[in-house]
């Protein structure tokens, strides 16, 4: 008489295990991964944690705006005065940021001219960097 299982199947094929078609592959166990989750594993996701479907609040809404650096501005704005969207008034240069397509003034890059810019919205480094040279941040709805 054997001692143990292992002893006892030597020699059987399937090692008490039924059929030789058994024990083999992932349909043995009914998928592999998340497979029947949904389905026949269902209790057993549901205890481990697993959800399902949309849960809670979610807020995705951002707010997007047109932005553009006012170095950037200050580069363009001999191409701008050429094309009439500024205009030159004495020692400043008055511009409407709309008119290229622009909703926010961020503060990057330097400012060498006199600017009065309208826009939206000014970053406070956009705005201060405007103001140290001379110049105005008209901000608001246009």
């Amino acid at each position: 008489m054997p001692v143990n299982k292992r002893s006892k199947y030597r020699g059987s094929r399937t090692c008490g295990g039924g059929t030789h078609k058994n024990r083999r592959g992932g349909g043995s166990r009914g998928g592999r991964g998340y497979a029947g989750g949904c389905k026949h594993h269902f209790v057993r996701y549901l205890l481990r944690g697993r959800s399902y479907g949309k849960d809670g609040f979610h807020h995705n809404q951002r707010i997007e705006m047109d932005v553009m650096d006012i170095g950037e501005i200050d580069l363009m704005v001999p191409s701008l005065l050429k094309n009439g969207i500024a205009r030159q008034e004495g020692d400043a240069i008055l511009l409407d940021a709309a008119g290229i397509g622009v909703e926010k003034v961020l503060g990057g890059g330097r400012v060498t001219r006199k600017l009065h810019i309208k826009a939206k919205a000014f970053s406070e480094q956009a705005k201060t960097k405007i103001e140290e040279i001379g110049g105005k941040a008209l901000a608001g709805e246009l």
